[in-house]
């Protein structure tokens, strides 16, 4: 039997997700939990928001019951809890396991007035709390009130534990347990002469900071005029004035970018690519990183969240908001020698799969919704 096969834990599941229609972190680690609980009694997911025919893809797993709430505002909540309480009740699951903080808030109080355990897992740094809508900021501070209730907390990243603890999350039986992540497969990298393509692949959105990915790579691209980048994520698009304004302000040379918007397939993506980069401001634990790395790609990175730990000696590691510092990440790769290259991407690769394979990612959730 394989190793998450024997991962013990409840049989019935209730997970409860802020919203289960696109395919950020959050909802990729459920995906994936979803898909290696097949053969468990009862698995649900209720999404205060909506359920896509993608994310349902991701999970690949047709045991499992999906419940949509239709939450299109804070306003709705307390409609919302109702529901989700009502729901609770009828599916009598084991434990509530919620993912996000108006999800955490939410399944919270429904298990409070359900008396069914409930456990939090968050997955959110606080680097910068500036970058959160004022809606994640108010869940966020709800959640700090509510955070003895669950039965347990875990957290997808030790810099998030730390943060969150500071702000104020008061609960006792807490842990970090890291995303996990499949290994591909693929043979062992081959080295090009250079790095030439560099990837970024995160939605538009402040915490991401795109303003800085863009200074750093015009400021690369001038040294090294035969790099490319490619830019994929919802709203990356060449016709999509808010990014064209981030890339003049750069002074970036248009030719030297793909903008590819939200892809479907991702594995095209790391493929592709020679090297990632992550420009963020805040992250919890950025699976983008580690899903590089996976493919044998190594990464330049701004130091939020786990990054750094993910990434080790394999690749670069910079100051967030600091484009020069970035550029010159991006230039380590541009202008390493092909034996070097394949040497950080090689150790890549082995270091996801020593420190966060799937399998026994899965298992640490189990057994750790049992205390």
């Amino acid at each position: 039997m394989s190793e998450a096969g024997r991962a013990s834990g409840p049989d019935s599941i209730m997970h409860v997700v802020t919203d289960f229609s696109s395919a950020e972190g959050a909802q990729t680690m459920l995906a994936r939990l979803l898909r290696l609980s097949r053969g468990r009694k009862r698995v649900v997911v209720v999404s205060l928001r909506g359920v896509s025919e993608r994310t349902r893809a991701l999970a690949d797993n047709p045991d499992v019951i999906y419940h949509s709430l239709g939450m299109t505002s804070p306003l709705h909540m307390p409609r919302v809890l109702a529901k989700l309480a009502a729901l609770v009740r009828a599916e009598r699951p084991d434990v509530l396991l919620c993912w996000m903080y108006h999800a955490m808030a939410l399944g919270a109080m429904a298990g409070r007035l359900t008396g069914t355990p409930t456990y939090w897992t968050v997955r959110q740094s606080l680097e910068d709390r500036g970058a959160l809508t004022q809606s994640t900021r108010a869940a966020l501070w709800a959640c700090r009130l509510l955070s003895r209730w669950p039965r347990g907390v875990m957290y997808n990243s030790s810099r998030s534990q730390a943060l969150h603890l500071d702000y104020g999350y008061d609960n006792p039986n807490s842990i970090m347990i890291p995303n996990g992540f499949d290994l591909p497969g693929i043979a062992a990298p081959v080295p090009p002469a250079t790095a030439r393509v560099f990837g970024i692949a995160g939605r538009l959105h402040p915490q991401k900071d795109h303003p800085n990915f863009f200074k750093a790579a015009a400021l690369a691209g001038r040294d090294y005029p035969h790099v490319r980048f490619c830019v994929a994520g919802k709203g990356m698009t060449s016709d999509n004035p808010e990014v064209q304004s981030m890339m003049e302000a750069a002074g970036a040379r248009p030719e030297q970018f793909e903008l590819l918007g939200e892809l479907s397939d991702m594995t095209a993506f790391y493929q592709r690519i020679d090297a990632l980069v992550l420009s963020s401001r805040t992250e919890g634990f950025p699976n983008v990183v580690a899903e590089a790395m996976s493919y044998g790609r190594p990464v330049v990175t701004t130091d939020v969240g786990d990054a750094a730990d993910i990434v080790g000696d394999t690749g670069v590691v910079c100051p967030p908001r600091d484009p020069e510092a970035l550029a010159a990440g991006i230039a380590y790769f541009a202008g390493a020698s092909a034996d070097d290259y394949c040497d950080k991407a090689q150790s890549a690769l082995r270091r996801i799969e020593e420190k966060y394979s799937l399998p026994r990612i899965f298992k640490d959730y189990h057994n750790f919704l049992e205390t």
